[in-house]
């Protein structure tokens, strides 16, 4: 099974540990293309602050995310998995999994970024600010810098099991599931139970806690059928529909009564 997880705009802090060594990351074939990024966006911090707050869609607030950015060659690195933070992380919470669930999450959890394309949670990095929306001068657009390497990449990283997809919409445009890869693939939608209508909010929380489910109960459905029972096994109400045609990905609803 892998589990597509779009980034959190807040991160935490950057560790004290060894800088990061873009070699090192997981999918070495994007290894090309995360540096082309970061040193453009690096060189972009460090120079016109003005300028790279307007590139970023910075506010006066987040004035600091520019500095840290300038900083990302010789900032320390830490596991994404403890860099990303917000609501789908907080409900996932992976520092409280068991040895074995961490280890399922390790093999199974990829969390797209404008930044690095694609990293595992153990993969090292220093945080960051860079959404997939952003256009730098050089690079491009993100969205679009991202899927060709993707496309070439992300097949071999899916095998031949399941893709439970929960990436929002700006990082689900960085690659798409194609053919066989999306016949085995599976998105989610959160709706509220009595009216039907999609959530926000709630929509990150309830992502966390089906991905904390699986990894828990060590559940490893084979394809978006299996995923259906094994949810609804868990507790998880479910509505699916599947494809019309092959080589579409499932469509699951899932339905909650809460919509904070």
């Amino acid at each position: 099974m892998l589990v597509l997880l779009p980034p959190s705009e807040g991160k935490a802090a950057s560790g004290r540990g060894a800088p990061l060594k873009t070699g090192s990351l997981s999918l070495p074939g994007l290894t090309a293309a995360r540096e082309a990024v970061l040193g453009e966006l690096v060189g972009l911090c460090a120079g016109d602050e003005e300028k790279a707050r307007e590139v970023l869609g910075l506010s006066e607030g987040l004035r600091g995310e520019v500095a840290k950015n300038a900083e990302l060659l010789t900032a320390g690195a830490r596991p994404a998995g403890e860099i990303y933070t917000g609501v789908l992380y907080d409900a996932l919470d992976l520092a409280s999994l068991d040895a074995a669930a961490k280890r399922r999450a390790a093999r199974s959890l990829l969390v797209f970024s404008g930044l690095w394309g694609a990293v595992r949670v153990t993969d090292r990095i220093p945080s960051y600010r860079c959404s997939m929306g952003v256009k730098l001068p050089g690079v491009g657009a993100l969205g679009t810098h991202w899927r060709a390497p993707m496309a070439e990449v992300l097949p071999e990283a899916a095998g031949n099991g399941l893709v439970l997809d929960l990436r929002s919409a700006a990082y689900a445009a960085a690659w798409k599931p194609k053919g066989e890869v999306a016949s085995r693939t599976a998105t989610v939608r959160v709706l509220h139970a009595p009216t039907r209508k999609v959530v926000s909010h709630f929509n990150k929380a309830t992502k966390g806690r089906i991905v904390r489910s699986l990894l828990a109960s060590g559940t490893s459905p084979e394809g978006p059928a299996e995923l259906v029972d094994a949810l609804r096994d868990l507790g998880h109400v479910v509505e699916a529909e599947a494809p019309a045609k092959a080589g579409k990905p499932w469509s699951l609803d899932v339905l909650v009564d809460e919509v904070h």
